[in-house]
């Protein structure tokens, strides 16, 4: 069966409250993306340290770092931005966790991205190797204004790129934002055989600030996650709600909306029949 996450960065700042919740709604993983107001890629090593004791005192797990890996342009440092990854690889190995988030590269501006197709595959496939011998998984997102904001180029990287170490991070609410129609048939299913992870939130076409409860949207999460069940899928539902407010790199959800968006998705759950 599917365990379910959270950016949990979204209920609160604090990490003491972050797991009070999380604890309230049955969730005891977290996508590990901030806390105290700091992204992740910036925590010091005794932050790091004193989050590790915090989280595992508690008995909760970290799911994958909630990097920000590839969220650039392709006329930026690309080889200080590689430091960056090797240093989300180790926070993973720090904080024993299996996945990790990753993007596909924003292009210099004013220049179409799908220009660019053959140094993203470059990129990508150099972060690949470099995590051949460990024991981490890259999860790529589709996500709004990038490469792989599109399914056929989603489809384009995983093809170039044939490894058991990447797969998609499955988004639907972002394919809504980029005004992709119907996207259980035109993104979930040229994409579900790629796919080893799942962001849950949903959006109404029109809408990009406000997200709603999941299946309460276009995202077509309902007939999604009813595909993925019958195709075995037992790997990670990562809850990002963004319901009080969406932004660029994070959203916003809080406590009492929290609750809403794990009520929601566990309702579809348990309506495809798995128990989380």
């Amino acid at each position: 069966m599917p365990i379910i996450s959270a950016f949990a960065d979204e209920i609160d700042a604090d990490p003491k409250v972050q797991m009070d919740v999380l604890e309230d709604n049955g969730v005891k993983y977290i996508d590990l993306r901030g806390a105290y107001g700091e992204n992740v890629m910036k925590f010091s090593k005794d932050r790091c340290g004193e989050l590790k004791k915090m989280f595992g005192d508690r008995g909760f797990g970290i799911a994958c770092i909630g990097s920000p890996i590839g969220k650039i342009r392709l006329d930026e440092d690309l080889d200080k931005h590689f430091d960056d990854f090797k240093h989300a690889v180790d926070l993973a190995e720090f904080f024993k966790s299996k996945y990790i988030r990753i993007f596909s590269f924003y292009p210099p501006e004013g220049e179409d991205v799908a220009q660019y197709r053959g140094v993203i595959v470059d990129r990508l496939a150099q972060q690949v190797d470099y995590v051949s011998d460990r024991d981490v998984i890259l999860v790529l997102e589709n996500e709004s204004n990038l490469f792989g904001a599109y399914p056929e180029r989603c489809v384009y990287l995983f093809a170039a790129i044939k490894s058991d170490k990447l797969v998609g991070a499955f988004d639907p609410a972002n394919f809504v934002v980029m005004d992709v129609k119907d996207v259980y048939k035109t993104c979930w299913l040229p994409l579900r055989d790629y796919n080893g992870y799942f962001h849950i939130k949903d959006f109404v076409y029109g809408e990009k600030e406000h997200a709603v409860p999941a299946g309460e949207g276009d995202g077509n999460i309902p007939e999604i996650l009813r595909d993925a069940a019958d195709r075995g899928y037992d790997g990670f539902l990562t809850l990002e709600p963004h319901l009080a407010k969406a932004e660029h790199s994070s959203g916003v959800t809080g406590p009492a909306l929290f609750k809403v968006a794990t009520d929601a998705l566990k309702k579809i759950c348990a309506d495809v029949g798995w128990k989380v």
